[in-house]
């Protein structure tokens, strides 16, 4: 129960500085004003996501993106947290990947709620600005994250089952 509570806190924690930290950007940047940090690699631009990941689905018609980016996350949401709860008498990390999840999912999902868009402000690239990956920002990190975590529990799971041969044993 306190590895349950421990992380109920910790996607609070995360949810709430996506939050403080996307709002801030919307107060102080105008969308698509960028604050170069690291000349040539990172910058903190305002961007507006109307879409998914990466911007997919962006042009879709609004009842397609109301389906897609409202309704269904939130039936996601709930499978997330049943995985969770499922989850708690497993390994920690593969605990900590669902609520690092669930964290990112619904920080972004409040955004669709509230303002109709997911606002995004992390955004590296190489020399210019042209060439950049796309705009991100802390919940997308967590799910990142936990998509890592969840990785490499897959690769844990298939080397106990002997499957994947463990070459950092072998002499």
């Amino acid at each position: 129960m306190a590895r349950f509570w421990s992380l109920s806190l910790l996607i609070a924690f995360l949810i709430i500085i996506d939050q403080l930290t996307k709002g801030a950007i919307q107060s102080s940047l105008a969308p698509g004003e960028s604050i170069q940090v690291i000349k040539g690699f990172f910058s903190i631009t305002h961007v507006h996501n109307q879409g998914a990941a990466f911007g997919m689905g962006a042009e879709s018609h609004p009842v397609v993106r109301q389906v897609l980016f409202l309704f269904f996350p939130v039936i996601i949401c709930c499978w997330i947290f049943w995985a969770l709860i499922k989850s708690l008498k497993g390994p920690f990390h593969v605990s900590l990947a669902y609520a690092l999840v669930l964290a990112g999912a619904d920080g972004n999902l409040l955004d669709r709620f509230t303002v109709g868009y997911v606002v995004d402000f992390l955004l590296f690239y190489w020399g210019d600005e042209r060439h950049h990956f796309p705009a991100f920002n802390i919940a997308d990190s967590c799910i990142t994250i936990a998509a890592g975590l969840l990785i490499l529990d897959y690769f844990l799971q298939k080397n106990k089952a002997g499957n994947v041969p463990n070459t950092l044993s072998r002499p």
